[in-house]
């Protein structure tokens, strides 16, 4: 193991232009929404505040505090109950890193990646339970020979010196595996009782796109499953035939970003649109979220998705969207104190670069604020103790960046 010195503080103005007592408003007196560009259809929302919220500035000045660690396109980042970080790396490695930016040697034991593309290896979560178990859980694009790869999900105990992993299992399969390098979703979140949510992506083809559709694939899918890899009994489709009854929900893009409402439990996700349509959703059990037949975006050709249309009978409407995209990597409720955040969503957004907050009110989206960070495509975030954010950047050579208010 080196050490690493960490970085120095680089401090800026997150938010430009007027203060958040003097923001634009429009002709009706509202706020008006966050500068964007032009959409890139003219569809409707289906309700008032489906997109385009208010501009919410809660007038924070970031200060950005930069790990020494150097890593290749990290994908997520959770804190260890002692304080040190698990992070992956897409090329197939898992390593820990302290606080002061030591990295360690990657961690033995984990399976062959597919790491072509946006493949590799993905998530990373602690079992509910880890201080009793070191169970840690991870998905990956696994290789299924010729060229195919798809989604799995694996988990093992992390050895008492974090330097393997022992008795790995593979939990989940995602099926048919396909010939693509892309849309793997793979975003892993437990509820509160224990189950494990992982989120599916349909692998961008035209051809496995449709399948979002098909409850004999879990492709364009959530699915809940057991901590061991069974299904739950109480599972929507556990008694249909030709049905995969892992599926909670279906008619998925890509999602990459998910978490539970810290008053609800209820888990919240969010997936990549095509050109437009980047879609906020409370997956119900069973529900149809429409894609590939309706979607607030088209496709990069220009050509309709689908029957080109956004909304449609026994298709689910998501609680909010972007017209143009924002490419959002993983979406954390934020939970602390040290921001004036409590309770709102927080999403890396890896298109526009962004750090982008939705003020949650209920179920709705009442206003979204976009810091324009400088550090790079934000893939992934996680909260300490302190209320205070690290956050990963998916590129080449990166660093851990530590977020806090900037002391006034």
């Amino acid at each position: 193991m080196r050490t690493l010195i960490i970085g120095a503080v680089l401090v800026f103005a997150a938010c430009t232009g007027e203060e958040s007592n003097g923001q634009q408003q429009n002709a009706s007196g509202a706020s008006a929404p966050v500068a964007q560009g032009a959409a890139n259809t003219n569809f409707q929302p289906a309700f008032a505040g489906q997109t385009r919220a208010p501009e919410a500035r809660s007038g924070i000045t970031i200060a950005r505090q930069p790990l020494g660690a150097r890593l290749e396109h990290p994908w997520a980042i959770v804190f260890l109950p002692d304080g040190r970080m698990l992070v992956t790396e897409r090329p197939g490695r898992l390593r820990i890193v302290t606080r002061e930016g030591q990295l360690s040697a990657p961690i033995q034991g984990l399976p062959r990646v597919d790491a072509r593309g946006q493949g590799g290896l993905l998530d990373v979560v602690l079992s509910p339970s880890f201080a009793t178990d070191r169970l840690i859980y991870w998905s990956y694009s696994e290789p299924r020979g010729s060229g195919q790869n798809a989604t799995a999900v694996a988990r093992a105990r992390l050895s008492d010196d974090g330097a393997r992993v022992e008795n790995v299992q593979r939990i989940f399969q995602q099926n048919p595996a396909w010939r693509s390098t892309a849309h793997f979703g793979s975003r892993l979140v437990f509820d509160r009782e224990g189950r494990l949510y992982v989120t599916l992506g349909e692998r961008s083809n035209p051809e496995p796109r449709v399948l979002a559709q098909d409850l004999s694939a879990t492709i364009g899918k959530l699915v809940r499953i057991n901590a061991d890899g069974t299904v739950p009994t109480d599972n929507p489709f556990v008694a249909r035939a030709n049905t995969r009854p892992e599926i909670w929900s279906y008619g998925h893009r890509n999602i990459q970003g998910a978490d539970l409402n810290p008053d609800t439990g209820a888990l919240w996700t969010i997936e990549h649109g095509p050109q437009g349509g980047d879609e906020l959703n409370i997956p119900q059990a069973g529900r149809n979220y429409g894609w590939p037949i309706i979607s607030y975006g088209e496709d990069y050709s220009g050509a309709p998705i689908g029957e080109g249309i956004a909304v449609r009978e026994g298709m689910e409407q998501p609680v909010y969207y972007w017209d143009p995209v924002i490419a959002p990597g993983d979406m954390d409720f934020y939970r602390g104190e040290l921001f004036p955040w409590r309770g709102d969503i927080l999403i890396g957004a890896l298109g526009t670069a962004q750090l982008v907050r939705l003020d949650i009110e209920g179920e709705r989206v009442v206003g979204e604020e976009r810091f324009d960070l400088g550090i790079g495509r934000i893939r992934d975030m996680a909260e300490d103790e302190t209320g205070a954010l690290w956050v990963i950047t998916d590129e080449d050579n990166r660093r851990i960046v530590r977020l806090t208010p900037q002391q006034q």
